[in-house]
Order: structure tokens, then sequence, then C-alpha cells
């Protein structure tokens, strides 16, 4: 399926940069300048202690997703940018919610709700990991659809609080087999950037693509 320049999609990007400090205040910055619409912006550690890897989650056409691609380039501590719209991968949100429990029809009622939420929270393979007299607090990872489906079926009993991670994606399979992308960025070798500012990187400690 061809994707229209005009249609907007969700992109899922990751970039690998370098630890280095107010690298994720650069990354935001140009995407607040730009009015970029982010979905959702991770940035945790990699297996190397020099690298990490931030997952971006934009919406937008072709064209806007382009910009992102460049203008993260752009950034001295940024090694190589990859979108996800034509690879296979795996994404996780983590959320923590808080459910009310609590019934104005008395013990027997409360009883009743707090068992369905308890079956809804084992439906979906969540965890319940904090109980009080008021209410659940339940663990939930899986895709975006998912924790929304999940939120959807107990915002009835009542939520409480609501704390999400945000996405974070990984492709199947290794680099080696994973397919070609013709929508990465990568920095050429003897590039601008300074070679004080930034670590020796691995080739396998990349993105695939």
């Amino acid at each position: 399926m061809t994707d229209n320049e005009n249609d907007v999609m969700r992109h899922v990007i990751a970039a690998l940069v370098t630890n280095e400090p107010g690298v994720l205040a650069q990354v935001a910055g140009m995407f607040a300048a730009r009015g970029f619409n982010i979905d959702s912006l991770v940035v945790g550690r990699t297996e190397n202690d020099e690298l990490s890897r931030m997952t971006i989650v934009v919406n937008g056409n072709s064209q806007v997703i382009d910009q992102v691609r460049k203008q993260l380039q752009k950034l001295v501590p940024v090694v190589k940018v990859v979108d996800y719209k034509d690879v296979a991968y795996v994404e996780r949100d983590l959320m923590l919610v808080q459910v009310a429990t609590s019934s104005a029809g008395g013990p027997d009622q409360t009883a009743v709700r707090r068992s369905q939420i308890i079956e809804l929270t084992n439906l979906f393979r969540a965890r319940i990991v904090d109980v009080s007299g008021e209410g659940l607090m339940i663990e939930l990872s899986g895709t975006e659809d998912k924790i929304e489906a999940f939120i959807s079926l107990v915002e009835p009993y009542g939520v409480v609080e609501l704390a999400r991670t945000g996405v974070i994606a990984m492709p199947r399979g290794n680099a080696d087999g994973a397919p070609a992308q013709s929508s990465q960025t990568a920095r050429p070798r003897g590039s601008r950037r300074p070679k004080k500012k930034g670590p020796a990187v691995d080739p396998k400690d990349l993105p695939p693509g």
C-alpha cells in the first residue's frame, strides 16, 4: 500500500544519541520550535553505556515525517535515525492506573465492582500492584491499542489517576536480517561532528537499516 503524502499516519522513530548533557532538551526544543506534534517521546539507556535510544511517536504526513528525520539528523549528538514504518517491530507502553472500587451501594456492591475490575485485569494479563479500601492500582504493558482498550473498559468504574511511560520499540529479528530502509537518514563518516563530542560507535549498536 502506497503512502499518500497528505495522509496523516502514525510513525515510530528511533534515534540513537550520545550520552551528553542536554540532548533531550535539544530534541524536544527542535520539535517545539517547528510545531511538530509529538504523541510520545521516551529516552533510555542501551547496552552501550555511551549511547541512549530515543523512541519518538509522531503523527503526520510523509512531508512532516521527512522534516522530522532531517532536523533530528542535524543535531550533533544524534548518531542515527530510523523510521519503523516499513519494518516489523515490537512496541510496548507501560501504564499504572488507579481504579475506584468503592460504591454508594454499600459493601456488597463494592465487592462486585472489585471482582469485575480484577476479572478485567486478568483478561488483559495485567497485574494488581496495590490494593486499598477505595481502589486498585493496576500495571499493564502492551501496545497503545491494548492500553487504550483497557482504559475505556475501566473508565466507567472511575479512573482516579493514570500514568504512562510512552512507547518504546525494537525491530523484530536482528539487524542483519532487517529489511533495508529508504526512510532512514544516517550520518556519513567524516561528518562535521567534532571527534571529542561523541564516542566511538560500533555499527552493531545502531538500529537496523
